[in-house]
């Protein structure tokens, strides 16, 4: 088994292979993490890995808390994770690929990273900066029938997407925009997708792209017959969500 160590940034979200990823960063330990990331050549990539967060805060306590408001807030790369931080966060992660790096006058980042392959996260190493990983890349599989159930989800994206934008066509993605590679497709949908966490992690982790597909189609028939009674939403990105705050 081929392992990888790579610097691990969790997040109250989960991400993509081809996802796009803005980061605000302004922890000390995720500025020292991109800090090492900005050294590296520069036609190198600039990877770190992204994990959902199981049980646990993004951001640490940086004051005082409730209800004792004499609690010292937690210090430290594990902070706001627990004693054993791998306990912490969901074991399939993604891998991202930093494009752009840019340091702001008061020491903040301000990221553009993309996601890339798939790992499980095997072991966290808190004794330096910033947590570290290590991690077993995960191939993609296609599994039987990848290509008709991708067919079938963007059909059945497309209306979701319309009852999500209140049936308003210029706000939807056309035909020409939405990828026809089923694993491209089981992704961008996953992602756009207004779905909790822990669905969204059963998603990104499932064993093939068809599983994966099997099961989006199931959640997007579900959803447009929910959302048919709500008011009108706007529509989803498909390739990019909102900034995370680490």
């Amino acid at each position: 088994m081929t392992t990888v160590r790579l610097p691990l940034f969790p997040l109250n979200s989960v991400l993509f292979p081809g996802l796009v990823l803005p980061l605000n960063v302004f922890e000390e330990r995720y500025r020292a993490m991109m800090r090492a990331l900005s050294k590296t050549p520069e036609d190198d990539p600039r990877r770190f890995a992204v994990v959902a967060i199981r049980d646990g805060h993004e951001v640490a306590p940086s004051a005082p808390g409730m209800p004792d408001p004499t609690s010292q807030p937690e210090r430290g790369p594990a902070a706001g994770f627990g004693a054993d931080p791998a306990r912490a966060f969901h074991r399939i992660g993604c891998v991202a690929d930093a494009a752009t790096i840019r340091e702001r006058a008061d020491g903040t980042f301000e990221v553009l990273a993309t996601g890339t392959t798939r790992v499980r996260l095997l072991g966290v190493d808190a004794s330096g900066p910033y947590l570290t990983g290590e991690l077993e890349e995960l191939p993609e599989e296609p599994g039987d029938g990848a290509g008709a159930l991708a067919e079938g989800v963007l059909r059945s994206f497309r209306q979701y997407q319309k009852r999500l934008a209140g049936a308003r066509e210029r706000s939807l993605a056309t035909g020409g925009d939405l990828p026809d590679e089923p694993s491209v497709v089981s992704y961008l949908v996953a992602a756009a997708m207004m779905l909790d966490i822990p669905t969204k992690q059963r998603l990104l982790q499932a064993p093939d792209t068809a599983s994966r597909l099997r099961d989006e189609l199931k959640l997007l028939r579900a959803e447009t017959a929910i959302i048919r009674t709500l008011p009108s939403l706007p529509a989803a990105d498909l390739t990019r969500g909102p900034t995370s705050l680490n």
